[in-house]
């Protein structure tokens, strides 16, 4: 059901990549309740992913960039102005890449130039991001930012390995130029802290399907899907959220607050 949230809303949707990704399913609830969208990724990405069969669904121009190239961020929000005849009301960040685990590379053991390209396109890109918005001035007055995170930040997990540090970083960025842009033009930046999520980037994460079993077992609620992240990005892109900034909201069942629980305490003894 929509509830026209986002009506007269217009904003950039970054890294939607197929159809498991939380990007292409915020882009599709966006587009239900109302709103107007640019869809940008990586160049590599473009051609790797299917954008077009969502662009032609949200009706959304398709705008390529490289969140490390400030020309390239430079285009994207001016062609997205122009586009929208305007300035824009929200972004979503949803880009994370680590090079090392790619490679395989332990945690102990990682590459350090490697390491420099996943904390620069996966947290310091939102740092792009923002600071172009900001020279620019695109984001209208209370605009809303998100940039999807996860509780590797703040908690070991040992398979994130280096993304953990990216997210920490990431959450960093958030609350830092969160409290600038909140103070240049009341704009929002907020972090969601998603369930593990089965999207095509989460599952090449070792050990993945065990511990999604896991962190159900752990959470009162249940692992949230892609879909109701998206629900609740939609929230924080509203008019409903507009005291909510430089906050890290854990969208996880209860996962973050547990314990323990019952199903896990029996599962060990048996």
């Amino acid at each position: 059901m929509a509830y026209n949230l986002l009506k007269g809303k217009k904003g950039i949707i970054f890294g939607a990549l197929d159809e498991k990704s939380i990007a292409w399913r915020t882009a599709i609830k966006c587009y239900e309740e109302g709103a107007q969208i640019v869809l940008s990724n990586a160049p590599v990405a473009l051609r790797m992913g299917e954008i077009n069969k969502l662009a032609e669904a949200v009706k959304a121009p398709v705008i390529g960039a490289d969140v490390t190239n400030m020309d390239d961020l430079k285009k994207l929000f001016e062609e997205s102005m122009k586009h929208f005849g305007g300035g824009i009301d929200f972004i979503l960040h949803s880009i994370g890449m680590s090079l090392n685990m790619r490679k395989g590379k332990s945690y102990t053991e990682i590459d350090y130039e490697f390491n420099k390209k996943t904390l620069d396109i996966s947290a310091m890109s939102l740092h792009r991001v923002l600071r172009t918005a900001w020279d620019l001035d695109a984001l209208n007055e209370r605009a809303s930012v998100v940039a999807l995170t996860y509780i590797a930040a703040q908690r070991v997990f040992p398979d994130y390995n280096e993304m953990a540090d990216a997210k920490a970083l990431l959450e960093s960025v958030t609350r830092s130029f969160g409290y600038n842009y909140g103070l240049k033009k009341k704009v929002r930046v907020n972090t969601v802290s998603q369930s593990p999520t089965r999207t095509t980037a989460g599952s090449g994460v070792k050990g993945f399907d065990g511990f999604i079993t896991y962190a159900e077992k752990m959470s009162p609620l249940g692992n949230a899907s892609g879909d109701e992240c998206a629900d609740y990005c939609v929230t924080l892109f509203s008019d409903l959220t507009r005291m909510v900034t430089m906050q890290n909201l854990f969208h996880d069942g209860g996962f973050s607050s547990t314990g323990v629980t019952e199903e896990v305490i029996k599962q060990m003894e048996k």
